[in-house]
């Protein structure tokens, strides 16, 4: 991003309202060369429709670069928008991003603009590229013309700075799709650029009408300025590439790829270049990853080990967790650096991948290019840090066994906001930590790791690890080691795929054929070993079990008029006896609903052995439908076959007609696994497919 202001001096305001203009912009040094700009005074400003299509138009047209993509470096008479750049008028901030867009190759409208309360006075707006968003699907015997929209990114944020002046507080510049300089030149934007489109002037794109008017803008431009202090010109275009020697380079990378797409149809992936053509960052996905995402989007871990234990491979990958608590895999990447552009890069090319749906909760280390990353990606996600990660770097201070005992203690045994404060404080003051800076920002983003405020956020067992106890499982250990070459991984890439795929199709075989051993003649346990998958019940029945160890529910408070009420349930630990809170709710639509001051539910997607206890005392003899997950069910059919639109198919489109059959083809293979009878019905049944096919082409 560009650093200092860049400061547009006031135009010519003696234009004619009629003039025809066609905007080129060049840009200067910081003293007193001028930017000429071929401008409409009249330039209305464009209404707050974020339905602004693209439309057929005629007009005033220059030459325009060939097609390339958002991350290609062109030669543009306009330069490109940085924050900081200041304007006289909001139609001279469109005007000028609607030439460097025309300049690109891209087209533009406003997403939204704001005004100044009770008045109609403009305040602020965002232009964005033409593609941001995504359609809503209409009815499908309805007029559909081609979709254009992408989700891209690409934005100016404007705000009024002073009565008159207009600046630049945010840019986004990649794009995730490649230019259309001739769909560009017709979009409404540049259509009202070029003076309304009239038909004859189209035909004359080459020789503008004697009546242009042209109007000086002024650019005063400073140096940008590299966090060590230094400036540098070349700040902007400077970039790291990715590091691939001793493994082989870019070929194996491409050669991967292709075999992958062979193999696999539904196979994505991204490269992002620099600028000066060097291969930045990678992005690939599996099919199957891609649809067992729809599965389990509740929870996604951002694996960065090998980057924080400095191996040679650069490897990030993208973990969820399955329903036998195992971790899938749900996207890799190699990355050229760790900053906040290149996580957005990687972000943003997974989630267009996974249809533009982000993830409820998104858990990542803790590193402040990835929060960066993060809120601008991922702004609706609840950003949780990992506990394990969290935990190492808080003894990476002080690694003692006093402490660790002692941040066990803290980090675990209070259940309310105040007591655990109060006691790391008083941690921190016994072995004076209450200057490292490490500890300090930590503590600042507690919110996001620490157990005591996490208890409304879903974490499918992702943060429960404990200091001492194994820590968050790395997806590809034992597969990938400190000195793994691109080319080992990738040769061992396929084996490792099939591997997990084969446990986890050996896991749901066990958890629907065999029978969980019982401990205990408690009705819930042997309500949920018939629906639970095998992990998921043992670690329930751990629950169960504990039940044993509570005692003493008592009625605390209840709601006048309101079907609510709390109970104490109390709990020996050792020596000690800890209270639990119980909310119990009743409703005529939700039916009964428990709240546990532990989080149990929340934490790992099962009910606590507080609730259990409650539930038994209020003679419910089943755990209610509404405390048993749909992700951990054994008994639901889940197929890892991706499935991306509405399902109509372009009968004038050979693409869509592979897409489709294959799509169908493979939900029966998907069955035909379930067992031997199950395959041999889809056998037979491809058999009298491709008889009959057959019989239609002869």
């Amino acid at each position: 991003m560009m650093g200092g202001n860049n400061v547009y001096s006031p135009p010519d305001q003696s234009l004619s309202p009629n003039s025809n203009l066609c905007i080129t912009i060049e840009e200067v040094s910081q003293s007193s060369e001028q930017l000429v700009v071929d401008g409409d005074d009249d330039l209305p400003i464009v209404g707050d429709n974020p339905a602004d299509d693209l439309h057929d138009c005629d007009g005033l047209l220059d030459e325009f670069p060939a097609q390339s993509n958002g991350s290609e470096k062109c030669s543009l008479a306009s330069p490109p928008p940085a924050t900081g750049m200041e304007f006289d008028s909001y139609d001279d901030a469109y005007s000028y991003y609607n030439s460097y867009a025309r300049d690109l190759g891209f087209a533009i409208r406003v997403k939204s603009s704001w005004t100044k309360r009770n008045s109609k006075e403009k305040r602020g707006a965002v232009l964005c590229c033409n593609c941001e968003g995504f359609k809503t699907l209409k009815e499908p015997n309805s007029t559909r013309r081609k979709e254009t929209r992408t989700g891209c990114q690409a934005m100016i944020r404007l705000r009024l700075i002073e009565l008159d002046r207009w600046k630049v507080d945010e840019v986004k510049l990649d794009h995730n799709h490649s230019f259309d300089p001739e769909r560009a030149h017709n979009s409404k934007s540049h259509k009202k650029a070029c003076g309304g489109g009239d038909g004859g002037a189209a035909k004359r794109k080459h020789e503008p009408p004697l009546d242009v008017q042209v109007r000086t803008i002024k650019l005063y431009r400073t140096n940008a300025i590299d966090s060590s202090g230094e400036t540098s010109d070349d700040h902007l275009h400077s970039s790291k590439r990715l590091d691939l020697r001793g493994g082989g380079g870019f070929r194996v990378l491409q050669d991967f790829f292709f075999q992958s797409q062979l193999t696999n149809p539904n196979f994505f992936h991204s490269v992002d270049l620099g600028d000066d053509g060097g291969l930045r960052n990678v992005f690939w996905i599996e099919s199957r990853a891609r649809a067992a995402y729809s599965h389990f989007s509740d929870v996604v871990v951002f694996d960065t080990t090998c980057l924080s234990n400095a191996y040679e491979l650069p490897l990030v990958a993208f973990v969820g967790i399955n329903h036998h608590g195992d971790p899938i895999l749900l996207g890799c990447g190699l990355v050229a650096d760790q900053t906040p552009e290149t996580y957005v890069w990687l972000f943003r090319a997974w989630l267009t991948c996974v249809s533009g749906c982000p993830p409820l909760t998104f858990v990542t280390e803790h590193c402040k290019s990835i929060q960066t990353a993060v809120s601008e990606v991922f702004p609706r996600a609840h950003h949780r840090l990992s506990l394990s990660h969290v935990l190492q770097c808080i003894v990476g201070v002080q690694d003692s066994e006093s402490f660790r005992m002692a941040l066990n203690s803290v980090v675990y045994g209070f259940l309310k906001v105040e007591e655990f404060e109060v006691a790391w404080e008083e941690m921190i003051i016994r072995f004076g930590l209450t200057n490292d800076e490490t500890i300090r920002g930590l503590f600042q983003d507690r919110e996001q790791w620490a157990p005591v405020y996490l208890k409304d956020t879903f974490l499918a067992g992702a943060l429960t690890f404990r200091l001492g106890n194994a820590a968050a499982p790395f997806i590809f250990s034992s597969y990938v080691h400190q000195h793994t070459s691109l080319r080992e991984f990738l040769e061992g890439y396929e084996s490792f795929l099939d591997k997990k795929y084969t446990n986890e199709a050996l896991c749901d075989l066990e958890s629907s054929k065999s029978i969980p051993e019982l401990k205990t003649t408690h009705p819930y346990e042997s309500q949920m070993a018939k629906v639970l998958t095998k992990e998921i019940f043992t670690r329930f029945q751990e629950e169960v079990v504990a039940t044993s160890s509570c005692s003493g529910v008592t009625q605390v408070h209840s709601s006048n008029g309101s079907a609510s009420s709390s109970y104490v349930v109390k709990e020996r630990e050792g020596e000690k006896v800890r209270d639990f809170e119980v909310v119990y709710e009743t409703n005529a639509v939700a039916g009964v609903r428990c709240f546990c001051v532990c989080g149990g539910f929340s934490f790992n997607g099962y009910q606590c052995r507080h609730v259990l206890l409650l539930l038994s005392h209020k003679g419910l003899e089943e755990i209610p439908s509404q405390h048993i997950l749909q992700r951990w069910r054994k008994d639901v059919k889940r197929l890892y076959i991706a499935d991306f639109g509405s399902g109509c198919v372009d009968v004038m489109n050979p693409v869509q007609w592979y897409e489709h059959l294959h799509r169908r083809a493979m939900q029966v293979v998907e069955q035909g696994m379930r067992s031997k009878e199950h395959c041999r019905v889809a056998w037979e049944a491809f058999k009298e497919c491709v008889n009959r096919v057959t019989e239609k082409s002869s």
